[in-house]
Formats: C-alpha cells, structure tokens, sequence
C-alpha cells in the first residue's frame, strides 16, 4: 500500500496565503481609528487617513516577509534522508532589484502622503479663525494668554499646578507657539498635534476642536530635569461657555 505524504505544509501554506483575502472578506467596512477617535478635531480628520494607511503597509509587508521566510522554510528545507543539501542560490538579479525598489516604492508613497498631509495641517485660514490663544513653553510649565480677554490674560502654570486651556467646540483657533527658554513640545496626543515651541522663532497653528471633553497634553521633547511635569489639560467648552470664560479673565486683570 502506498503511503501518502503529509499535507500539513501545504495547508499551512494554503493558509497564510489566504489569510489576507479572509481579511478582507471578514473585516468591518471601516477601518479602525488604531488608537485614535474619529472627527475629535479638524487635525484628526486630515491625519486620520494616513494613520491607518501607514498601518495597512505595514501589515501588508509584514504578511509578506512572514510569507517569504515561511515557505522555505518548509518547501525548500533539507529533505529527511536526503545525501546532499537543497540546492543553493548565490545571487539573483531579478530578485535582488525587486526587494530594492520595491522598498524606495513604498517610502516614496508614504513621503508623498505625508507631505501632503502636512501642508494641510499647517496651512493658515485668513478668513475663518474666530479666536487666537498664545502657547508659550516656560521650564517647567506652559502659559496660555488670551488676546481677546486682553494684554494681562494669561494662565500660567507650574509643575505642581498644571494649567488648563480653554478651547471653544467648533470654532477654530490660531496659536502662537513661542518659547522662553528651550525648545519645547507642544503635544496633543488624542487630537493627532504636535508642534515645536523653539526660542526665537514664532510658530503658528490653526485647528478646530469637535467634541466636548478634557484631554492631556504635555511637552513632547526633552528639556530639562523637570520635563516629565511639562503636562497641562485642554479643555473644549461650549462657544457660551468660552465667552464667559474670558470674561473671567478680563475681570480678574482689570
């Protein structure tokens, strides 16, 4: 009676080529926020997309590296009994150009993206700005100054204290970035922000802010002994609520 080679390899091929169609077919017809929410502010919406386009590449690639050190591992291993090795391959030049362009592909993609991305986030609205808030990174804290409530309208926070910013829902804010000492990371991680506070050079950034709540935020780039104190809270009111707000600061600086 013949005997029957095992089919256990070839099925584990079988799988792990099908694995990225079963994917497809089983997965939700929206991709997940990978650990971000969706339309929490105008940044989010912009920089969202490329999150998660990112991690798709990844997977994609991974899947296949997993593939390609997988199947020789199996199909072309040395054979039980067998008086010689598998044969073996010095170079191949087909090969060899694939995995090298293939790669230059794949950056240049995401550089492109992300460029386009960034110009998006960055790009200033002359027209539709309703409020301006000062974001000045001191060690070891922030102060947050509110021109509308006056030259004197300004929140200033310590390590012990941390300050809040007041941003109102669905209205969008122009930031001046500044520093007083060293540069710093002005961070917002649930709203996909961050830019740099450096000294002598003024920055600026536009976004909107779209669901109510309280957020950390905290500087991003070391500077200096106390910088893991460097936290402050963000804090989107209502539009009413953020009117009152600067009154209360006008009020107290009169």
């Amino acid at each position: 009676m013949l005997k029957q080679r095992p089919q256990a390899p070839s099925r584990i091929i079988a799988l792990f080529l099908s694995a990225p169609a079963l994917l497809v077919l089983t997965g939700c017809s929206q991709v997940s926020g990978l650990g971000f929410e969706e339309n929490l502010s105008s940044v989010n919406d912009i920089s969202l997309s490329l999150w998660q386009g990112a991690w798709i590449a990844a997977g994609v690639v991974g899947l296949i590296t997993l593939i390609l050190i997988v199947w020789p591992a199996i199909f072309h291993r040395k054979k039980v009994g067998a008086p010689e090795f598998p044969k073996q391959t010095q170079y191949n030049v087909p090969v060899e150009i694939a995995y090298t362009i293939i790669p230059f592909i794949i950056v240049a993609v995401l550089f492109y993206f992300t460029a386009v991305k960034e110009s998006q986030i960055v790009e200033k609205s002359p027209t539709t700005v309703a409020h301006e808030i000062g974001v000045e990174g001191i060690q070891w804290s922030w102060q947050f100054s509110y021109p509308e409530a006056g030259p004197k309208a300004i929140v200033t926070g310590t390590p012990a204290q941390p300050p809040t910013l007041y941003v109102p829902l669905g209205e969008r804010v122009r930031y001046t970035i500044t520093s007083n000492d060293v540069v710093h990371g002005f961070w917002i991680p649930a709203f996909m922000i961050q830019i740099q506070n450096l000294p002598g050079v003024t920055n600026h950034l536009e976004f909107t802010a779209n669901k109510l709540g309280t957020y950390p935020g905290r500087c991003n780039i070391l500077c200096g002994r106390n910088h893991t104190q460097m936290i402050f809270s963000v804090k989107v009111v209502t539009p009413s609520e953020y009117k009152s707000y600067l009154e209360t600061l006008k009020a107290a600086n009169v």
